[in-house]
């Protein structure tokens, strides 16, 4: 299963030791318990202190309950037609919302200001339904990367035109680790934010961060109806803090990005192979030669092209084992 995704990886042992540190004596329920609170001080740390956080343990959770804070069931959110809330989460957002998700192809997976100015024009009320939200993901699920100034100005767009900008940030630790900035720079001027720690080296932990504290006064209940309001959520919350209080969330997605550059390079060496997109973050796109070595089965995921993930516990051995891989299968 190597170089498939990054949720193949195991759990960092700093996350595992933070949750059996959590595992003692008895403690309120439902988010009421001080390790919670604690995480929660972190996220202010991190986003300021207007930011007010609900846990969860998938990102599709996450995302349902942030496009709930935003979305009624006669509105519809804008994103691009490679958005994971649009491609890989079984249509749960529109479910579990009434709303719709409007798409708009991308060649890089990055929405434009245009886009968004566009999408706020669309529609013929009361028949269609009325322009809401932006959501993009930072990074992409084509792994690339919005500059600050590009999120910034996707931010500005949004509204200018008065919509909200949701931030999908499964992976917003590898985004901002590649552009050497804070958590919140990452994400820019959103509304709400998805963050992940699944993907960044937690067990399963996933968050709802708010900027804006309209929003936020009917979290909690968003999170109960989301069935995300869990009784021992100490143990979520452990997670977020072995990330969040220090660098371990840094650290781990910046390994997780350098493999992805090595990972390129083994395949840039091969003889008619190509990288299909930037690597900015942790996921290589690559298209190879045809082949039938069954070797290669086992790494990358897709086809074509092929996708390519590191992790932040992949390690060299990983990456000259595929180099290997390559090599036995195209280099004779």
């Amino acid at each position: 299963m190597f170089l498939i995704s990054d949720n193949t990886a195991g759990v960092h042992p700093d996350v595992l030791a933070a949750i059996a540190e959590a595992n003692a004596g008895h403690v309120p329920s439902y988010g009421l318990d001080p390790v919670t609170a604690w995480a929660e001080a972190l996220f202010r740390e991190h986003f300021g202190e207007r930011a007010a956080t609900v846990l969860a343990v998938t990102g599709t959770a996450a995302n349902v309950i942030a496009l709930a804070a935003l979305v009624r069931p006669y509105e519809t959110v804008l994103a691009a037609a490679t958005a994971h809330i649009v491609s890989d989460e079984c249509a749960a957002p529109e479910r579990f919302l009434g709303g719709r998700l409007t798409t708009v192809p991308t060649p890089d997976g990055k929405l434009t200001p245009e886009q968004v100015a566009a999408f706020a024009a669309f529609g013929d009320p009361p028949h269609s339904p009325l322009p809401r939200a932006v959501s993009v993901a930072q990074p992409t699920e084509l792994g690339t990367l919005y500059s600050v100034a590009e999120i910034r100005a996707l931010a500005d767009a949004a509204h200018a035109h008065g919509l909200r900008l949701h931030v999908d940030g499964a992976r917003l630790a590898n985004a901002a680790a590649a552009l050497g900035t804070g958590l919140a720079e990452a994400a820019g001027d959103a509304d709400v934010i998805s963050f992940g720690g699944t993907k960044n080296g937690a067990l399963a932990a996933d968050a709802v961060v708010f900027l804006d504290p309209d929003l936020a006064g009917p979290r909690k209940l968003l999170q109960k109806q989301a069935m995300q309001l869990l009784s021992k959520g100490r143990f979520t919350a452990a997670q977020f803090v072995a990330l969040l209080d220090g660098d371990l969330w840094r650290t781990n997605a910046a390994h997780a990005n350098a493999m992805a550059n090595r990972i390129a390079g083994a395949i840039e060496a091969v003889p008619g192979a190509g990288i299909a997109l930037p690597v900015q973050t942790n996921a290589v796109f690559a298209t190879l030669p045809p082949h039938d070595d069954p070797r290669l089965a086992r790494f990358g995921a897709g086809s074509p092209p092929r996708r390519y993930m590191s992790a932040f516990d992949t390690t060299e051995a990983d990456i000259a084992a595929f180099s290997a891989a390559l090599s036995a299968a195209f280099i004779r």
